[in-house]
């Protein structure tokens, strides 16, 4: 007798030493998923096929470049079980280089590549090992959602994943993100707009303190032909790419929206776009710096 819903949703998480995979797995963990961490590809279809027979019909597996001779086996691996009926959401982690090193630094761990091809007795600078770890694992990265963990807290990280694991699958969603340009463009974006040039609530004395969702500032902005024309323009571009960025069997289009300080003309920008594509598109919104606080 069966005894659990079809079909099983896979999760494979992988990403760059040191990017949050343990955080992930643990809101993973929040969610009912069986986890299975550092899993070698070799075992990654039999595992499915246990999992298929058993109790479950959640299944997180992590990956990383321990495993780094087999690894070219999974994009085959991943599209056999996408065809044979699995759900799947595959999620790849990644940081600054300069973020990685200072988290290094901070747990004194050894990266798992400091001795690979190394003469004995020696290690690699850690830079250049997490750049050997990013070569290795860059046809993963290519086929992944990405998260850019740099400047974001566990609590943000983990609220990201369950989000994307709420969407219903098998069909593209789109991933809205304001951010501020003064801590840094998102790694993870696939298109990236600059609205500075739009006129600032911020120097409007009542209107510093709020944010791009609260009813004073959004009519402020709405008020602005300017606003209205980047608006308009941003959703035509989008609507013109999406349907083949679908049929190129896009999981995920990431669309980061910033300005100076991602709290008001930024945020206001993407909760207008969730709202319009939501009507015939999954979308998510993130708020990268509002989130952090």
């Amino acid at each position: 007798m069966e005894n659990r819903p079809n079909p099983l949703h896979l999760v494979l998480l992988t990403g760059i030493s040191g990017s949050g995979k343990s955080v992930a797995l643990h809101a993973l963990e929040d969610l009912g998923f069986y986890c299975v961490d550092n899993l070698p590809p070799e075992l990654l279809t039999s595992l499915v096929s246990l999992e298929r027979g058993g109790f479950t019909n959640k299944l997180a597996i992590a990956m990383d470049v321990r495993s780094a001779g087999s690894l070219p086996l999974v994009p085959n691996q991943l599209e056999a079980l996408k065809a044979a009926g699995v759900q799947l959401d595959s999620i790849f982690l990644d940081a600054t280089t300069g973020t990685l090193i200072r988290r290094f630094s901070e747990t004194r761990r050894r990266h798992p590549l400091s001795q690979v091809g190394a003469p004995p007795g020696e290690r690699h600078a850690l830079a250049d090992a997490i750049e050997l770890e990013r070569d290795l694992l860059s046809e993963l990265r290519a086929q992944s959602h990405v998260i850019d963990t740099s400047i974001i807290r566990p609590t943000q990280l983990q609220s990201y994943i369950k989000a994307m694991i709420a969407v219903p699958g098998k069909q593209l969603t789109l991933v809205f993100e304001s951010f501020a340009f003064k801590r840094g463009i998102p790694s993870d974006a696939d298109y990236v707009f600059d609205v500075r040039m739009l006129p600032n609530p911020h120097y409007e004395p009542n209107l510093r303190e709020l944010t791009g969702r609260d009813a004073p500032v959004i009519k402020f902005l709405q008020q602005e032909t300017e606003v209205a024309r980047m608006l308009a323009q941003i959703h035509d571009f989008l609507d013109s790419w999406l349907e083949a960025l679908a049929q190129n069997h896009r999981s995920y289009v990431t669309v980061a929206i910033g300005c100076t300080g991602g709290q008001h003309r930024s945020v206001y920008l993407v909760e207008q776009l969730a709202a319009l594509f939501s009507q015939e598109w999954s979308t998510l919104k993130r708020h990268r710096e509002m989130d952090a606080r």
